[in-house]
Formats: C-alpha cells, structure tokens, sequence
C-alpha cells in the first residue's frame, strides 16, 4: 500500500449502532481505522453492566490514501462520508491524536493561570495532549476547556491539570 505521508485521516458515517461492526470490517480490509470509544455503565431492568459505547455515535475515522477512497464501502456498516460542500473532509492528524490522548489517557488536566479567552487559538506544551493545538470555544472554571475540532463539527471537553499551554 502507499507510505503513510499520501494517507489522510476522514471521517466516516455508518448505520445506525453500526461502529463497532463498521471497524472490523475495515480493519478485516486491511484499512487503518480509528474507534473511540468510553466505557459507560448501562442499567437494564434486571442488571447493570459496563459497555464501551463509540464516543460519537455513527463516527468512525479512516486513514486512506486517495486510491482507497472508495474502499472503505466495501464494509457494508460504512454509508458515507463526512463531507462539506460534496467534497469529503480532511481531518488533520492532530486531530485524531487530540481524541486518541484524551480518550486513552483518561486524565484531568489543567491550564495554568494564563489569561485564555474564547475564540483563542492554543497550543499545549505539555501532559498528554502536548502538542495539540486547537480553538478555545468555552471556559468552564478553572479546570475545565473546550477544544473545537473543527473538521467534524464537534467540540471535545477537556479536564484540564498539571499542563501548561500557549498562545498563537
């Protein structure tokens, strides 16, 4: 397959419920896929048990290059994709590693005393999302900012402690 610099990440709409099978079955074709998902206590009436429910539901992230780009329907769960003005939408590896460290890591973090404001760009310097920047579109206290993942349309709730970050 092509090296990994022509390879693009895109998000991917499936079926309904359909994230789970939707990711065997592109990782059955080879295609590197990408699933986040959180664990979540789900209470029947008889019983109460823990689930990994995808984080955003119906999304499902691809790194393909564009020789691929009709592969991914080979799956049967994949309905289309995540596109603007007919043209599918490029989420930059950032991105996708922004979700990865915050799903993965699990950890609250937070800002230092700097002055932020919505509407800011930032870059974090350090913890597990060093690296990342993105768009400040809310301020919750003190510990607690939202990062706006602009390609997908989402924004992603972050707990901030013991990071530090800058601005641009």
């Amino acid at each position: 397959m092509d090296n990994n610099q022509d390879k693009q990440w895109y998000a991917l709409y499936t079926k309904s419920r359909g994230e789970k099978k939707a990711f065997e079955q592109l990782t059955a074709l080879g295609i590197e896929t990408y699933l986040p998902l959180k664990k979540t206590l789900r209470q029947w009436s008889d019983r109460k048990k823990w689930v990994e429910m995808p984080v955003i539901s119906s999304y499902i992230f691809v790194k393909i290059p564009k020789a691929a780009y009709r592969d991914v329907f080979k799956a049967n769960s994949i309905v289309a994709y995540v596109s603007y003005k007919g043209k599918a939408c490029v989420i930059p590896d950032s991105d996708i590693l922004a979700m990865k460290r915050t799903i993965e890591n699990q950890l609250d973090f937070s800002i230092e005393a700097n002055q932020i404001e919505k509407g800011q760009q930032i870059t974090v310097t350090s913890g597990p999302l060093e690296g990342i920047k993105g768009e400040v579109v809310d301020i919750k206290g003190k510990k607690k900012i939202i990062l706006r993942i602009q390609h997908i349309g989402y924004t992603l709730v972050v707990n901030l402690e013991d990071a530090n970050f800058k601005k641009y």
